[in-house]
């Protein structure tokens, strides 16, 4: 067995939290659909969730139930906290059917526990949710009352315990170690592809005391024309001389991400990307300067705005968000926005990636850091220099 990241003690914890938050709610029952949010309440870790796969959570106390295919419950009774018994597979017939779909088994089988009258809260805002899932499973259960239940645990898991932030310590250890693999082998005429291996074996390689994981969202450099979109992926071009390269990476320590940005410059750097560097920096000691408990999250973004905007510069997009827990396609945890609006009022314990990218007219630079929410202010995870690395 695989051990679980956490003592029983802290799944107890999350699970309390939740279903607190469904009883005020007013859900007998919650099926979480969202892979990360799943791990979170488990611990089940496999790479099993290209095919339907969901947790249940009843109201009652008691262990919650993992469901998926026939063949990754193996991996359940490994990798999950609870007993055998709560890992149920449904059958390989279900799997990728015209005639039928694994959501009606799963419907079947909440109906044979009782569960089939129950008001049911459901993650409809996952990404391996499809509707054809969501439809199967309303038409199996047509005495339920089903409800969206979207980010009832994303937000329980928006405050980290001291545990969670040892693991985001360790993957902002990760994270400095690709970026220091990047600067060492991005260089005028080698590949990008070959870049990025490069870097994702630093990724992965780890820590002595912890692996890298796969990083939810792939490492991006984006070198320049290519840097004025923040979110293209590599080939086989050849970086250029006098070139300004925006690299967005990360560390994940048992699947929690740290995300860092930075910049480096290929030859003499441009003084509209040494200005507008400068501006980016200031802008990033506003952002830390503005963290803290009680803070809202859109006054944190306020701040940053003041700043460029002296340098004659705007942003649209948000600065920042709750990072946490991380799979594919994405390590963010879809609640606190660094935006204009969001009136979030920042807590102790939260943790978040504040992303300051600049995409200009044919050019780009990013700087960012992981940041967590001390009782004093904040706290960067990340530690690595912050000015546009040259490289002669």
């Amino acid at each position: 067995m695989i051990a679980p990241p956490f003592e029983r003690s802290e799944y107890d914890r999350r699970l309390r939290l939740v279903r607190e938050e469904m009883a005020r709610r007013g859900l007998d029952l919650l099926i979480v659909t969202d892979i990360a949010n799943q791990h979170y309440l488990t611990a089940y870790d496999g790479w099993s969730f290209y095919t339907p796969q969901v947790v249940v959570v009843p109201i009652e106390d008691g262990e919650p139930f993992w469901i998926g295919r026939a063949m990754d419950a193996a991996g359940g009774k490994l990798t999950a906290w609870m007993r055998s018994d709560n890992v149920v597979g449904f059958p390989e017939s279900y799997v990728q059917q015209t005639d039928r779909h694994p959501m009606d088994w799963i419907a079947e089988w909440l109906r044979n526990k009782g569960y089939g009258r129950r008001r049911i809260g459901v993650e409809l805002e996952a990404y391996y949710y499809s509707p054809k899932a969501h439809e199967r499973l309303v038409a199996g259960l047509p005495d339920a009352k089903i409800s969206d239940a979207s980010l009832l645990v994303s937000w329980v898991r928006a405050v980290k315990t001291p545990a969670e932030i040892a693991y985001l310590r360790k993957a902002a250890r990760l994270a400095e170690a690709a970026m220091t693999r990047a600067y060492e082998v991005i260089a005028p005429g080698v590949r990008e592809c070959d870049a990025i291996a490069a870097i994702q074996a630093a990724q992965v390689a780890g820590l002595p005391d912890c692996a890298g994981d796969i990083t939810a969202l792939p490492a991006t450099i984006l070198g320049g024309e290519n840097a004025s979109a923040p979110h293209i992926m590599w080939t086989d071009r050849r970086f250029g001389a006098d070139e300004t390269i925006a690299l967005e990476l990360a560390g994940v320590c048992r699947r929690y991400a740290a995300g860092l940005a930075r910049t480096m410059q290929l030859g003499k750097m441009p003084r509209k990307v040494a200005d507008t560097a400068k501006a980016v920096i200031e802008g990033m000691d506003a952002v830390l300067g503005a963290v803290k408990p009680g803070a809202t999250a859109e006054s944190v973004e306020a701040a940053w705005r003041a700043v460029i905007a002296r340098y004659g510069l705007k942003k649209e997009s948000r600065i920042g968000y709750s990072i946490g827990v991380a799979y594919p396609p994405d390590w963010g945890e879809h609640t606190i926005s660094l935006r204009a609006g969001d009136k979030t009022i920042l807590q102790e314990g939260n943790v978040l990636h504040s992303i300051l990218g600049m995409w200009m007219d044919g050019w780009g630079l990013e700087v960012s850091e992981t940041i967590l929410v001390t009782s004093k202010g904040s706290e960067t995870l990340t530690r690595f220099p912050r000015d546009v690395f040259i490289k002669p």
